[in-house]
């Protein structure tokens, strides 16, 4: 510190000089102090979720060096850790070393960790293993190909991912949007984006979206706060034995708990909307936590900064709110109390057509909440307990402001789940974990379009009621040795609404071959249901009675095969690449019978929702095959990348017999994603961070135009004997972000810009003949998209 000079008046005494200079040496000696946090957490099992006690946690390049021990519940702490990136390095003898690299501590809030060790299958004498944290590595054990977890940082620190793991997925390899920029649908390997399975805290959900259509796995943007998500597990095939209901996908979330010791708050204001979390113990003697985020949002805001993403006559409103409370008992286990609600409504104010005064609206309400219970009955055994509820309801109305329907939705389901999972791990070679999980599934579901032809309203749906679904599993975790994995597992599945069942057998190996280079694979049988309105749906006969032509469906299935190859070569550069084959049977198409080519030509791969009243059959079958290559450098030394490429087939036949392209066929998808971070400010303690992200992909399949036909009929006449042979124009978007977390005092804040298709550049997403212009013309998705936003954690 340089030499302060201090000038006082004359006639003051000594004392107050000396009091006077105090104060300022001390200001100045506040003013240079570091920022420090608190880092804290509890280590665990990796097999058993037992605590692990006595294990050695230590902040790496601190000095003096920092340090914890754990304590008797697994607990360790660490204070007054300057702000800014650290790597903690945790050990105990009997366990693989463990390095958690480039860990993020700011001013406002602090670290609070969980850690998983797995257990050596060699004693310490004979080999010490030290591995940093391997970066993706699935939170599911059981889990060894097509499986990788994403950390709620990446998913903030993506560029435009709008802190949406959905939308965070994009970046990685097979996997590409649904085909609307709007929407946050994805497409796995070619799949469907029905195909998809949403997990909330290890049982399923409803597709937590905005703007969710029944039966779509997508939606406008998540309900899932990144205030509240934990680290999570995403998969792209082969799941293991204890998922099912899913065909192309998994997300596995998991909900974060609240600050057991402390109050901390977040607040958050931006063009998407305001939003506000608080977190903190339940009581000053209580080892439980709270923690909620409520969320705000009208889209019109783009409007008032020149951005058209609406139509002048279009409004948008959507909020949601999350929240986890968790209660740790003495002799009970451990109690988790959840939820996730959302609300959101696209109102088009009445419009002039025919000389008749419109309106459109459509509205989602969403809500869905657990009560869940550990219970270890040894140290090595635990049981998981769980039983949650929830209701999606999805109404649409097309109407002449109440004078004329002309076609009405109101989609109510509701489920009411219950699952037991017991874990047993017999030593460090075997762990077994078995489960079941049942559903009881119930129903309100209406729909009805007016006929101009018969001038009449025509009910397609009109259905109450209720079903169930069971599914079961048992799974084996075995490692021969330190370097080889075996997971295999049985998954049985019954809807009891029809009597269809699968029985899915699933297995998983994993050989390192080399400290650095690994080999995997993993085969399996997946099946998905329909949606309950598919089955329900009925079809009026000739003498005015109904019939539900679809039933009996079947349950559509697949098998699964993936080989991956991997390669650390460096501790912070991997290089990764799978192949893998898809197998599609039972898929819902259209009768042999059918004599119309779009008939003849449908198959449910090809479609985004789930509804139709058109009798199926589960005759029709797919494939989907291609090669994913990813090339990442981890965030270390201030900065990352990832490259990845995929180059993939995916084939449908359908009632004709003829294999075509599916929808979902863009052949190729490629992805850059980077950034840089710079330390600013005084001691470094403030962050500025650059990022962005390229994707280039194909785009979707469409069904070509006979241009002739559609001049002589005057509209739009699709070759359906050509169904999906042109592929629309690639697809190519360039996002970026850019961010400011300044640490001051006890507080953080960020402000952040993060643009979408920051080169303005309209992609298609369909095509259509148009009469005036007396051409084929494209409809256009998202232009230019940013966001500003200003968040404080305090």
């Amino acid at each position: 510190m340089g030499c302060i000079t201090t000038y006082l008046p004359n006639n003051m005494g000594s004392k107050t000089q000396i009091l006077f200079t105090a104060v300022i040496l001390l200001g100045q000696a506040a003013m240079a102090q570091d920022l420090t946090q608190t880092i804290r957490g509890k280590v665990l099992d990796a097999q058993s979720k037992s605590p692990v006690i006595g294990a050695n946690v230590v902040l790496l390049g601190s000095d003096p060096l920092k340090g914890s021990v754990t304590d008797i519940d697994g607990n360790f702490r660490i204070e007054e850790v300057k702000v800014g990136r650290h790597n903690l390095k945790i050990t105990f003898i009997g366990y693989e070393d463990l390095v958690i690299p480039e860990l993020l501590v700011g001013a406002g809030k602090e670290v609070v960790l969980d850690i998983d060790l797995t257990e050596s299958l060699i004693t310490m004498e004979e080999l010490v293993i030290e591995a940093e944290q391997e970066k993706g590595k699935p939170l599911n054990e059981m889990a060894t190909v097509s499986a990788l977890s994403f950390s709620v940082e990446e998913t903030s620190r993506y560029a435009a991912t709008f802190d949406d793991p959905a939308r965070a997925a994009l970046s990685f390899a097979g996997v590409r949007g649904g085909g609307d920029d709007v929407l946050n649908e994805i497409v796995i390997r070619g799949n469907s984006p029905r195909g998809l399975l949403w997990r909330i805290e290890g049982i399923e959900v409803p597709n937590p979206n905005h703007f969710a259509e029944d039966g779509a796995s997508g939606g406008g943007i998540s309900m899932l706060s990144s205030s509240v998500l934990s680290n999570s597990d995403f998969f792209t095939g082969a799941f293991p034995a204890e998922y099912g209901n899913a065909l192309s996908g998994v997300f596995d979330i998991k909900l974060r708990k609240g600050n057991n010791e402390k109050r901390e708050y977040a607040a958050q204001a931006g063009l998407l909307g305001v939003a506000f979390a608080a977190e903190g113990p339940l009581g000053s003697d209580s080892k439980g936590s709270y923690l909620a985020n409520y969320r705000y949002s009208t889209l019109a805001l783009f409007d008032n900064i020149g951005i058209k993403i609406l139509d002048e006559s279009e409004e948008i409103v959507f909020q949601d709110l999350s929240f986890k409370v968790h209660l740790p008992t003495e002799k009970m286990g451990s109690f988790s109390i959840w939820g996730l609600g959302g609300a959101s409504e696209d109102i088009l104010k009445p419009i002039i057509e025919n000389g008749e005064f419109n309106n459109e609206q459509f509205y989602t309400r969403l809500g869905v909440g657990g009560i869940s219970n550990i219970f270890f009955l040894n140290k090595n055994t635990y049981l998981e307990s769980q039983i949650s509820y929830s209701a999606h309801q999805s109404e649409y109305e097309y109407d002449s402001l109440g004078v004329k329907t002309f076609e009405t939705e109101n989609f109510i389901n509701t489920a009411l789940r219950g699952s037991v999972l017991l874990n047993k791990k017999f030593n460090a070679r075997h762990t077994l974990r078995t489960g079941v999980v049942f559903s009881h599934l119930g129903y309100d579901l209406h729909s009805e379009y007016f006929s101009f032809r018969q001038q009449r309203l025509i009910t397609e749906l009109d259905q109450e009621g209720s079903s169930q679904f069971m599914r079961s599993y048992a799974q084996w975790n075995f490692r021969p040795s330190e370097t080889v994995t075996l997971n295999s597992g049985l998954h049985y599945t019954r809807f009891f609404l029809n009597g269809r069942e699968s029985l899915e057998p699933r297995f998983g190996a994993k050989w390192a071959f080399t400290p650095s280079q690994s080999i995997s694979a993993g085969i399996g049988v997946h099946s998905r249901l329909e949606t309950l309105s598919l089955y329900l749906a009925q079809e009026e006969v000739g003498d005015g009675t109904f019939v539900q032509p679809n039933k009996n469906l079947d349950i559509t299935k697949a098998r699964h095969y993936v080989i991956g190859y991997e390669n650390q070569l460096k501790s912070d550069l991997r290089f990764k690449a799978e192949v893998y084959y898809q197998d599609l049977y039972d898929v819902p198409i259209r009768p042999a019978s059918a004599t119309n080519p779009w008939e003849r030509t449908f198959s449910s791969l090809n479609e985004f929702s789930g509804f139709t009243t058109d009798t199926l059959v589960a005759n029709g079958t797919g494939t989907n095959y291609g090669i994913e290559l990813t090339l990442e450098k981890f965030f270390t030394k201030g900065y990352y990348f990832m490259v990845t490429g995929s180059l993939f087939e995916s084939k449908y036949v359908a009632a004709d017999g003829i294999e075509r392209d599916t929808r979902f066929n863009g052949n190729f998808v490629n992805n850059i994603i980077a950034g840089k971070e710079f330390k600013v400010g005084r001691n470094g303690n403030n962050l500025i961070a650059i990022n962005t992200r390229m994707i280039w992909a194909g785009n979707n399949r469409v069904v070509p135009i006979d241009l002739e036909m559609s001049r002589q009929r005057g509209g739009t006449y699709y070759d359906f004997d050509n169904s999906f042979s042109e592929r629309l124009q690639d697809y190519w978007r360039l996002d970026f972000g850019i961010s400011y977390r300044k640490n001051k005092g006890k507080h953080s804040s960020i402000v952040a810009l993060n643009v979408q298709n920051v080169t303005g550049r309209y992609n298609v997403s369909e095509h259509f003949y148009s009469r005036r212009a007396d051409e084929i013309r494209f409809e256009e998705q998202l232009g230019l998209f940013p966001n500003l936003s200003y968040r404080i954690e305090f």
